[in-house]
C-alpha cells in the first residue's frame, strides 16, 4: 500500500510523515543517496507502507523553493521578526533577508515586536509601503497577535530573526493563542535541537506548520542573487524596471536614464532600501 504526506520530522536519517490518517516513521530508499537527493522537511512525498507498520519514502515531489537552515522546503510565508528594541535590528539585513526570499519565492511577513518597549516608528516607516505586511506587536503582552493570524492561517511558515528579538516568545504565544493549545513548541524551542540531525515543523494552531530559524544566517548560505534579477526582489523597484532606457540596466550609480534610480530622487523608493541595493549588488554585504 502506497499514500501520500507531508515529511515533517528529520532525525539522523528517520523521517516522520504526517498523511490523511495519522504519521508514520520512514526511511529513505538508498536510490536518494545515489541521486545526491535529501528528502527535507516540508516535503511531500509517497510513502510504500511497510509490515512493520514503518514506510519508505519513495518519491519526493518537486520543491517551490527550499531554505539551508534549517534544511526545509516549501515554505509559504517567511516571518522576519525584527524590532529596534535592544537588540535593534539593522535595516540592511531586513532587505537582504526580504530579497533573499523574493528570489526563491517566498513571501515576507515583518513582525515588528517589543513596541511595549519601543514603537518601532523608523523601521515601521521604513517598510510600510515597500510591498510586503509589516505588522506591530507585542509577544510579552499580545497586543497585534490577533492580526497574525489571518496572515499565516492553514500555511506553512519559518521565522526569523536576530537573537533576542523573541521568536520563542512569539511562537509560545501564539502557541496559546487559538482554540488548540498543542504544547510542542513551549517544549522544544530553545534547546539547540534545529540543526540538520533534527528538523521539525511544528503544529501550531489554525493548521499553521512552523519552522524555528536560528538566525539571520538562515539564507544567507544560499547561493547569491544574480545581478541581473537582483532589482526585481526588491519588491518596491518593479513598478519602475520597464522604464529604464537601456535594456539590462543594474540601476547602480552613474548609469543614464534609469528609472529606479528617478524614483529614489522623487521619494518614490526610499534611499536606505537603494543604498541595501547597491551594497548587494556590488557585493559587499
Amino acid at each position: 500500500m502506497t499514500l501520500t504526506g507531508r515529511l515533517v520530522r528529520s532525525v539522523s536519517g528517520f523521517y516522520t510523515v504526517r498523511h490523511d490518517a495519522g504519521e508514520v516513521v520512514c526511511r529513505a530508499r538508498g536510490i536518494f543517496r545515489l541521486k545526491g537527493v535529501t528528502p527535507l522537511a516540508g516535503d511531500f512525498v509517497t510513502v510504500e507502507m511497510l509490515p512493520d507498520g514503518t514506510g519508505s519514502i519513495l518519491e519526493v515531489a518537486e520543491r517551490r523553493n527550499a531554505l539551508v537552515r534549517p534544511p526545509v522546503c516549501n515554505i509559504d510565508k517567511l516571518v522576519i521578526l525584527i524590532s529596534e528594541a535592544t537588540p535593534r535590528t539593522d535595516m540592511f539585513i531586513i532587505d537582504k533577508m526580504t530579497a533573499m526570499a523574493a528570489y526563491r519565492s517566498i513571501d515576507v511577513i515583518l513582525i515588528l515586536n517589543k513596541t511595549d518597549i519601543d514603537p518601532g516608528d523608523a523601521l515601521y516607516e521604513n517598510y510600510r509601503t515597500v510591498g510586503f505586511p509589516i505588522l506591530r506587536v507585542s509577544a510579552l503582552t499580545g497586543d497585534g497577535l490577533m492580526d497574525i493570524w489571518p496572515l499565516i492561517e492553514g500555511r506553512c511558515i519559518a521565522l526569523a530573526g536576530n537573537s533576542g528579538v523573541g521568536k520563542s516568545a512569539l511562537l509560545n504565544a501564539l502557541e496559546g493563542g487559538g482554540e488548540h493549545e498543542t504544547g510542542e513548541v513551549s517544549e522544544r524551542l530553545g534547546r539547540g535541537r534545529h540543526t540538520t540531525r533534527h528538523v521539525e515543523l511544528f503544529r501550531l494552531p489554525r493548521n499553521v506548520l512552523a519552522a524555528d530559524t536560528p538566525g539571520f544566517a538562515a539564507l544567507d548560505a544560499l547561493e547569491p542573487i544574480p545581478s541581473s534579477e537582483l532589482a526585481s526582489c526588491f519588491l518596491d523597484f518593479r513598478p519602475f524596471l520597464d522604464g529604464c532606457r537601456f535594456a539590462g540596466c543594474l540601476h547602480a550609480e552613474g548609469q543614464k536614464d534609469c528609472a529606479v534610480r528617478d524614483a529614489v530622487a522623487d521619494g518614490l523608493v526610499r534611499a536606505g532600501r537603494y543604498e541595501s541595493y547597491l551594497r548587494m549588488l556590488e557585493g559587499t554585504g
